[in-house]
């Protein structure tokens, strides 16, 4: 196996999270990924695409599995870092799992209905045959065949479910649609979460029990149920509409899972932070300023909020931010942050662990 990782390793990184998770780790969690490493093995038949739904059909899961083991084999991985993969078919892609249609492109993937419809002709409803949900589950069941738990297979971005919705009610359609027909709104937004909780099991199904534990596209080790749960929608609504209509399925969500992180994507959803740090069941916040905004370091505020309210966080922007938030926050308890570097940076990556008394 070129891949360098072992069961020590992961009982380590268990051992860790499970700390971390509690509030009783005293310092952060940094995940560092070195590339460059010699991967001590042939080159694999097909490129490593960004996102997963860009291989043709022809492409089997077994030859998507080898570009994957391919790339974790050229990684190193520094401090609470483990080999995680996960399949990329876009953000939302239970909207493809329901009939929309799945058109990827270089750098995203984009879904729109076949056909559009009004909100009391809609119904949402999982579909176990539905050709892309079997390709994102035959590849995960190639994954746990090849790796057999030394790789963390990570859940796909099954999105989150105004999300979901607003590719079958597209533009400003779902917007009007709070007004002219909440009722259907709210409606359609737990099928959705039924469905969404069916895909979930689903494919953990086949994840477990070789999975060494549950990640998303973030890859936040949890030995419990973990997601990072989003509604990118609730940028274009105000709080009372988000109380009403996002709120209650999100914490729904939260209860299932032991584990619940929430994206929050941008200054236009500031407004709805005190809405979710009042729910008990969400452990932690995961803040992205957006595209033209200051770095994370410029947000104090925020997360000295998120803090307060005993909830967790992930610093965007890698090593290079922990500090300032650090020194913000008087500490780097309750922080995790990724960073993927060169190998030739592996001295300063090691440094700043010891600093922060990662072994």
């Amino acid at each position: 196996m070129s891949i360098e990782f072992d069961a020590t390793r992961w009982g380590q990184v268990k051992e860790v999270a499970r700390e971390w998770w509690a509030g009783r780790l005293k310092r952060p969690l940094i995940q560092i990924r070195l590339q460059g490493r010699d991967p001590q093995r042939p080159p694999p038949r097909h490129p490593c695409l960004g996102f997963t739904a860009r291989y043709i059909e022809s492409v089997t899961p077994e030859e998507i599995v080898d570009v994957w083991d391919y790339e974790l084999s050229k990684t190193e991985y520094l401090g609470d870092a483990f080999p995680d993969i996960w399949p990329n078919f876009g953000p939302g892609i239970i909207a493809g799992f329901l009939g929309a249609r799945v058109m990827p492109e270089e750098h995203t993937v984009w879904f729109e209905p076949v056909a559009i419809k009004m909100p009391a002709e809609l119904h949402l409803a999982c579909n176990l045959e539905n050709p892309w949900f079997r390709r994102v589950r035959d590849i995960c069941r190639a994954a746990q065949e090849r790796w057999q738990g030394l790789v963390q297979v990570g859940m796909t971005d099954l999105g989150g479910n105004l999300d979901i919705l607003s590719s079958f009610r597209p533009g400003e359609s779902l917007l009007l649609d709070l007004y002219d027909h909440p009722e259907d709104v709210k409606r359609l937004t737990w099928q959705a979460h039924d469905a969404w909780w069916q895909y979930f099991d689903e494919l953990n199904a086949t994840l477990r029990p070789l999975n060494p534990g549950y990640t998303a596209w973030t890859p936040i080790y949890s030995e419990s149920p973990y997601y990072m749960l989003q509604c990118d929608f609730a940028y274009m609504i105000g709080p009372e509409m988000f109380d009403e209509f996002i709120k209650p399925e999100l914490a729904a969500s939260c209860r299932r899972l032991g584990n619940a992180f929430y994206h929050l994507d941008g200054p236009g959803q500031l407004c709805h932070l005190d809405s979710l740090l009042a729910i008990p069941e969400l452990k932690g916040v995961q803040w992205i300023p957006g595209a033209g905004q200051p770095d994370a370091s410029h947000w104090p505020e925020v997360y000295r909020k998120i803090r307060a309210a005993g909830k967790l966080i992930q610093v965007v922007g890698g090593i290079a931010q922990l500090d300032a938030v650090a020194r913000q926050l008087g500490s780097a308890e309750g922080i995790i942050v990724f960073d993927t570097l060169p190998l030739s940076r592996q001295a300063e990556a090691e440094a700043l662990l010891r600093r922060y008394g990662v072994t």
